[in-house]
C-alpha cells in the first residue's frame, strides 16, 4: 500500500472498515465511539472513517491497526510471523566464504538495496501549500479524546528530527498538544531520541527544524513506533515491511524530507528552551500523565493533499489500537530478542502491562541463575530497560496463557527467594515510581529450582493425563452423551 488511500480501500474490501456518515463531534464524541468499538461493546471491532466531522471538511480514519487481524492485512501479510519469519532468515544469514556465496547472496543484497528510502521531487502531499497566515491547526479536526484532557492532541504524528551534529534522521510518534492556530507542544519523553536531538541543539545555542507527518502509508506509520535502537533509520524499517523504500519529497520551507504520499505536513522548529505546561492527557496506562514542561513547537507552513483524511489514534485503558500495534511489534521484534539470547524462546508483553509493567518470558533452561541472567539482560536493553515486572517460565509453559503462567508462576516461587529487585530508569509515564523516570523493577523466577540453586527438596511432577486415555476419551465423547 503505497498512501493512507490505499489502506482505506483495502480494510473497506476486506470488511474491516465501518463508515459513519452522520455528523459527529472531534470532542469527546468520536473518542467514545471508539472506545466503545474498541472493547466490542455492542459494536464489532472494526476501523472507523468518520466522513462527517463537526467544524472540519477533513474525515477522520482511527483504529485502523486495532485488531490484530487489521494489524497483519495493514502490513501485507496474513500474519506478522511471516514478516518476523523474513527478518530471522536475514540475521541467520552466514557471512559469504566464497565467490560462490557472494554471488548467491546478490538477489538478497539488492532486495535489501531496495528497502532504502527514495526522493522524489513532486508529491501529493504538497499539493496544497499553506503559509503565513494561511496556517491554522484549527481546520484539521483534532481530538479531544478524554474530558481532562488539557485540548485536543494529535495523537498519532509521525515526528522527522535529525541529529544536529550527525544529520542523522528519526522518526518518531510524539504527542502534540494544540496550543493555538500555529503552536503544539512537543511531548519529546526523557530517553527518546527527539529529546537527545533537542539536548544537542541546545548545547549548540540552536533551534532545531521538526516535519510532523500526519496520514501515511500503514508500514511507515507501524515503523515509527518501532523502539529501533538510536541512529537507526525508521524509514528503512518500513522500506523492510513494505519491500521497497518509501519517497521521500524536500519539506517547503525547512531541510527535511518527508515521505511524499501522506495526507498531511506541518512544517517548523522547536526551540529547546520555549517551553511550556503541556498536559494532562489521558494516556495508554487509563490514566491521566500529569501536566509538566516540554518545548513548543511553532508550525510555519502546512502543506497536504486537496482532499486529505486526518489519521488518528485513540489510547485509553487497554484495549485499544496501540495494544494491537504493541503485539506487532513484540511479534516483528522476537528474531531480534533471539539473536541476542538464543535461550529465549518466546517473549510477550500482556495488554494489561501497557507495553512496559509486565513482560513474561519463555527460556529453555541451562544452568543455575540461567532467569536472573535474562532478566538483567532485558533490563540493559533498550526501551525494555523500563520493563517494571518480568516473570521468567520454563519452556514447556504457554505464555499466551495468562491463566497457565499465573498457576506456574504461584506454584513454582518463594517469594524470597524467587524475587530479583533492581532500581533503574522508569517510564516517563509510569505515576506510581518512586521519583519521576526512577525507580524499582522485579523478577520474578518461575523456573523450576535445581539442586544447584539451593533447592534441595524434590520437585513433584505435574498432573498429566495419560495420552492413551485421552485419545480414548475423546474418540468416545458423543457415545458419553457430550
Amino acid at each position: 500500500m503505497e498512501n493512507l488511500q490505499d489502506w482505506i480501500q483495502m480494510l473497506d474490501a476486506a470488511g474491516e472498515l465501518k463508515r459513519i456518515t452522520a455528523e459527529v463531534d472531534p470532542y469527546l464524541e468520536i473518542s467514545e465511539i471508539t472506545d466503545r468499538v474498541s472493547k466490542e461493546q455492542g459494536a464489532e471491532n472494526k476501523a472507523l472513517l468518520f466522513e462527517n466531522v463537526k467544524g472540519s471538511d477533513m474525515p477522520v480514519l482511527i483504529n485502523a491497526f486495532g485488531s490484530r487481524k487489521r494489524c497483519a492485512l495493514s502490513l501485507g501479510v496474513e500474519n506478522i510471523e511471516e514478516h518476523a519469519a523474513r527478518l530471522h532468515e536475514l540475521l541467520e544469514q552466514a557471512p559469504p566464504e566464497s565467490l560462490g556465496d557472494k554471488l548467491r547472496m546478490l538477489p538478497k543484497l539488492l532486495s535489501i538495496g531496495s528497502w532504502m528510502p527514495k526522493k522524489v521531487s513532486k508529491a501529493p502531499c504538497q499539493e496544497v501549500v499553506l503559509q503565513g497566515d494561511d496556517v491554522d491547526l484549527s481546520k484539521i479536526p483534532v481530538l479531544t479524546t478524554w474530558p481532562d484532557d488539557a485540548g485536543p492532541f494529535i495523537t498519532f504524528p509521525l515526528c522527522v528530527t535529525q541529529d544536529p551534529e550527525s544529520g542523522r534522521r528519526n522518526l518518531g510518534t510524539y504527542r502534540l498538544q494544540v496550543m493555538g492556530p500555529k503552536e503544539t507542544g512537543f511531548h519529546s519523553h526523557l530517553h527518546k531520541d527527539a529529546r537527545r536531538h533537542l539536548k544537542k541543539a541546545e548545547e549548540r545555542g540552536e533551534r532545531i527544524p521538526l516535519a510532523v507527518v500526519i496520514g501515511a502509508d500503514p508500514a511507515t506509520c507501524f515503523a515509527s513506533v518501532i523502539p529501533a535502537p538510536p541512529d537507526v533509520d525508521e524509514l528503512l524499517i518500513a522500506g523492510f515491511i513494505r519491500q521497497k523504500g518509501v519517497p521521500l519529497v524536500p519539506c517547503k520551507t525547512i531541510p527535511l524530507e518527508v515521505p511524499a504520499t501522506a495526507e498531511i505536513v506541518l512544517e517548523g522548529y522547536v526551540d529547546p528552551t520555549d517551553l511550556r505546561v503541556e498536559g494532562p492527557f489521558g494516556d495508554h496506562t487509563g490514566f491521566y500523565s500529569l501536566a509538566d514542561k516540554y518545548p513548543i513547537f511553532h508550525v510555519e507552513c502546512i502543506t497536504h493533499r486537496k482532499n486529505p483524511v486526518y489519521h488518528t489514534t485513540l489510547v485509553g485503558r487497554p484495549p485499544q489500537e496501540d495494544s494491537w500495534m504493541t503485539e506487532g511489534i513484540e511479534r516483528l521484534l522476537l528474531p531480534v530478542l533471539q539473536k541476542q539470547f538464543p535461550e529465549i524462546l518466546d517473549y510477550r508483553m500482556p495488554f494489561e502491562g501497557v507495553a512496559h509493567n509486565l513482560m513474561y518470558i519463555r527460556i529453555k533452561k541451562q544452568y543455575p541463575g540461567h532467569a536472573r541472567k535474562i532478566m538483567n539482560a532485558i533490563w540493559g536493553l533498550g526501551q525494555a530497560m523500563f520493563t517494571k515486572v518480568i516473570v521468567v517460565v520454563d519452556e514447556d509453559i504457554d505464555i499466551h496463557s495468562d491463566s497457565e503462567v499465573a498457576w506456574a508462576t504461584l506454584n513454582h516461587i518463594d517469594p524470597q527467594r524467587d524475587m530479583e529487585f533492581t532500581l533503574g530508569p522508569m517510564e516517563v509515564l509510569d505515576h506510581a515510581s518512586r521519583a519521576a523516570c526512577y525507580g524499582s523493577k522485579v523478577g520474578i523466577d518461575a523456573t523450576r529450582k535445581w539442586p544447584e540453586e539451593g533447592f534441595t527438596r524434590e520437585w513433584p511432577d505435574a498432573i498429566v493425563m495419560d495420552p492413551t486415555v485421552k485419545k480414548k476419551v475423546a474418540d468416545r465423547w458423543q457415545e458419553l452423551g457430550f
